[in-house]
């Protein structure tokens, strides 16, 4: 009797062990946990966004300022935004995993998270083809697998249709413009020169090796993109900046463009759309040639 008490035992126990989950992150950290993540807090808007699309959204105990989609993130928890964040608050919240993003402020936040000793998952997509990768990543550590494999795979179907509609296309140089004041662009190094591939566009600062580096108009003249892109924000001059200057030829094509900021500049799931409409603006800019 004792033989096979031990022997159930030793099977109890080997199962316990066997039900860790593990899976790599995004700077390709191991990250473990002992079963299935039930309180979460989400560092990012577009981390929210993609835990809510991988089926773990009634497990958000916290999140950031702007997570504000889908419409159920306006009623979580805040614990600070991109400059600071409330340690108290997120310690009192018992999360069993927190969803990190890494910016240009938040090393000194992260170094203090990890003395929480909560495990911690980077989420930072660089290329299109990672975000269905995170959604069944992050669907592992909440249990969540068939929901999170479905919106992997249905995210991953629409990204394959619009390569293969643009994949033969006249190529476009693009001059994408997150700020006016100073003027910011990004280089290729961030997932909008991926989106841009996709479309058939070019990225006209991809070579410089910070990713979203100040230019000067100068810089981008001396470019002279056949496109300009800008994304819709409060009190922000946008495309209007460039109308002056009628030599340009995304001025002289009429090719300035303003897109909802929200579906360009969060890497989550809702990129394929702001993809989707780049694509049909790039489309627009060769129609543009013929005139």
């Amino acid at each position: 009797m004792n033989k096979i008490l031990c022997a159930l035992a030793a099977l109890l126990a080997s199962q316990a062990a066997g039900a860790a989950i593990t899976v790599r992150d995004d700077d390709g950290n191991q990250v473990t946990l002992q079963k299935p993540a039930q309180r979460v807090i989400a560092m990012a808007p577009h981390v929210t966004e993609m835990l809510f699309a991988a089926g773990g959204g009634d497990k958000i105990v916290g999140t950031v300022t702007y997570s504000d989609y889908p419409e159920a993130a306006k009623k979580l928890p805040r614990v600070g935004d991109n400059r600071q964040v409330d340690m108290e608050r997120i310690a009192s919240l018992k999360p069993d995993l927190i969803v990190i993003w890494m910016h240009g402020s938040s090393e000194r936040q992260i170094d203090t998270l990890r003395k929480l000793g909560i495990p911690l998952f980077h989420s930072e997509p660089k290329k299109l083809a990672d975000i269905p990768d995170n959604m069944q990543r992050l669907g592992q550590l909440l249990g969540t697998e068939a929901v999170a494999d479905k919106a992997s795979a249905e995210w991953r179907d629409k990204l394959t249709a619009l390569t293969a509609q643009y994949a033969k296309r006249p190529p476009v140089r693009v001059f994408y413009q997150v700020w006016d004041k100073p003027l910011y662009t990004l280089s290729g190094n961030h997932i909008i020169s991926d989106v841009m591939r996709v479309c058939g566009g070019e990225n006209v600062f991809a070579s410089l090796k910070i990713t979203a580096p100040v230019v000067d108009v100068e810089g981008v003249l001396r470019e002279d993109p056949e496109a300009v892109f800008a994304t819709a924000e409060k009190n922000y001059g946008g495309v209007d900046l460039w109308r002056p200057y009628k030599n340009m030829k995304a001025v002289k094509h009429d090719n300035l463009f303003t897109l909802e900021g929200d579906l360009l500049n969060r890497s989550g799931p809702r990129l394929i759309q702001g993809t989707a409409l780049l694509c049909e603006k790039l489309e627009l800019a060769r129609q543009h040639r013929k005139n």
